[in-house]
């Protein structure tokens, strides 16, 4: 049934009937994905350009799919070995020879057409690495179709939906890995050559590499192959620094990415990858910020600390959260009450990761954007300090082993220390835990160092409240007393 499955991804899309002008590309969306780019045809700009009636061209836009027959592929002559005149019309015939797709699962199947494969695809990165020859506007079309033709494919269903379980946990599962990946690596390392190289033109690469071919792109970081993600991240990543024309379309793009990962699926692979692009994005984003960008944090990088596996991605998160704070230090504000909104209420480790983010963007903070979210903040934080999870109590205390954290709460000591001195009185009395005894002793220490008088008004009146406590308790003793009493006569 999983060869069945790896086999139609290689299958061939149907060509549209509009005549030679459309191709289209296989989808590589999941059934549990977006299907907002199936049977997309592409439509590329310089098909018009090109006679019609060219015998050339027509061989070369047929899409060979089906695996040829056994001594039908046959070893080319090296670059190297032919005149000059001649590498360009060699390269077109490599090309043809790299559209056809074996199947992989079976290592013993036509391994000699796999290998001349393998070798031509290796010719083919050290030609354009090399930039012997600056390769014609026909042969970059045909390039870009043979890539297309190997790396558009149907994925593989997800780890979970093989076993057909939806409690297993993402980051636990084995990554799958492609069996064609000897072949796939070299055509996506051509593709990084191929935006890379100097000998590019973007005016004309953009025909081919359009906003189709990275919406494509884009639903391939659902691979669980770790490797394929990667150089998709690099690769992507180069295309944003490029072809500027697509830099909107590729973070609305990614922006659709996250709303379908954080109110529908809950399943993706790629987020870590696509936040570390964005990561780098961010960092180049010129001030004053945008609208658009402030938009894009709110909508949906802080909604990303919703989903359950959140762990998986957490990291390239909070770095993108931290950036958009250092660039401009106002949204810290809207970033600290955006946690304070998706905090978790029973995953202990979800909160140590808060926690870990809230220190990182608190760095970040100035004084007036710290005052405008100090109480509802310090609020949530008295609640992890009485936490009976050591870790997320142990967490909140290292915030007093910050520098840059303790100068704000001093400055705002009257507003803060009311807060939470209750909870550190409950640690001393009730936690179980020593760590957090001994912390909890030493932030008590740091508030009297701070302002005596203070800490001694808020003893004052935590006694009192303790006083008042009891007092409406044994009320409520003798309250209930009495009606047993009466009950019984």
């Amino acid at each position: 049934m999983f060869t069945k499955i790896i086999k139609r991804g290689h299958r061939k899309v149907a060509k549209s009937d509009g005549g030679g002008a459309d191709y289209g590309y296989a989808s590589s969306s999941r059934s549990s994905g977006s299907a907002s780019t199936s049977n997309v045809v592409v439509n590329h700009a310089s098909r018009g350009d090109v006679p019609s009636n060219s015998a050339q061209h027509q061989l070369s836009s047929a899409v060979i799919t089906a695996p040829p027959a056994p001594g039908t592929i046959e070893n080319l002559s090296m670059f190297r070995d032919v005149p000059i005149s001649e590498r360009q019309n060699l390269f077109l015939r490599k090309l043809q020879i790299c559209c056809f797709q074996f199947d992989f699962s079976d290592t013993l199947k036509m391994v000699k057409e796999k290998e001349i494969k393998k070798q031509t695809l290796i010719e083919l990165v050290d030609f354009i690495q090399s930039g012997s020859s600056k390769i014609t506007e026909t042969n970059q079309e045909e390039l870009i179709r043979m890539i297309s033709v190997n790396i558009f494919r149907c994925l593989p269903p997800a780890s979970h939906e093989n076993t057909g379980s939806e409690n297993m946990e993402p980051e636990e599962d084995e990554p799958y890995l492609e069996p064609s990946w000897p072949h796939l690596q070299l055509v996506y390392e051509l593709l990084l050559r191929y935006v890379v190289s100097s000998d590019t033109d973007t005016k004309i690469a953009k025909r081919y590499i359009d906003h189709s071919f990275v919406l494509k792109l884009l639903d391939l970081f659902d691979s669980e192959d770790p490797r394929e993600r990667e150089y998709l991240k690099t690769i992507l990543h180069r295309i944003y620094g490029k072809f500027m024309v697509h830099r909107p379309f590729i973070r609305k793009a990614i922006n659709n990415i996250f709303y379908r990962f954080i109110y529908e699926t809950e399943r993706h692979s790629g987020i870590g990858e696509l936040l570390e692009i964005l990561g780098s994005i961010i960092n180049g984003f010129a001030l004053p910020m945008k609208e658009e960008h402030k938009l894009f944090l709110v909508r949906a990088l802080i909604p990303l600390h919703k989903p359950k596996p959140i762990a998986m991605y957490h990291q390239q998160l909070s770095y993108c959260i931290t950036q958009f704070v250092e660039k401009d230090y106002k949204l810290a504000d809207t970033v600290i009450r955006g946690l304070l909104r998706y905090w978790p209420v029973t995953n202990c480790q979800k909160e140590v990761l808060f926690l870990g983010e809230l220190e990182e963007v608190l760095e970040a903070t100035q004084a007036s954007e710290f005052q405008r979210c100090m109480v509802p903040l310090f609020r949530q934080i008295a609640r992890c300090l009485n936490s009976s999870h050591f870790q997320v109590a142990e967490r909140a205390l290292f915030f007093w082993k910050n520098e840059h954290i303790v100068s704000l709460i001093a400055q705002n000591r009257n507003v803060i220390l009311p807060i939470i001195f209750e909870a550190l009185e409950k640690n001393i009395k009730f936690h179980w835990n020593p760590a957090v005894h001994g912390l909890t002793v030493n932030v008590q220490k740091m508030f009297m160092e701070m302002d005596v008088e203070l800490f001694e008004e808020c003893q004052r009146q935590c006694a009192e409240r303790e006083a008042r406590v009891e007092e409406l308790e044994e009320q409520r003793e003798l309250t209930w007393q009495r009606l047993t009493e009466a009950s019984a006569q």
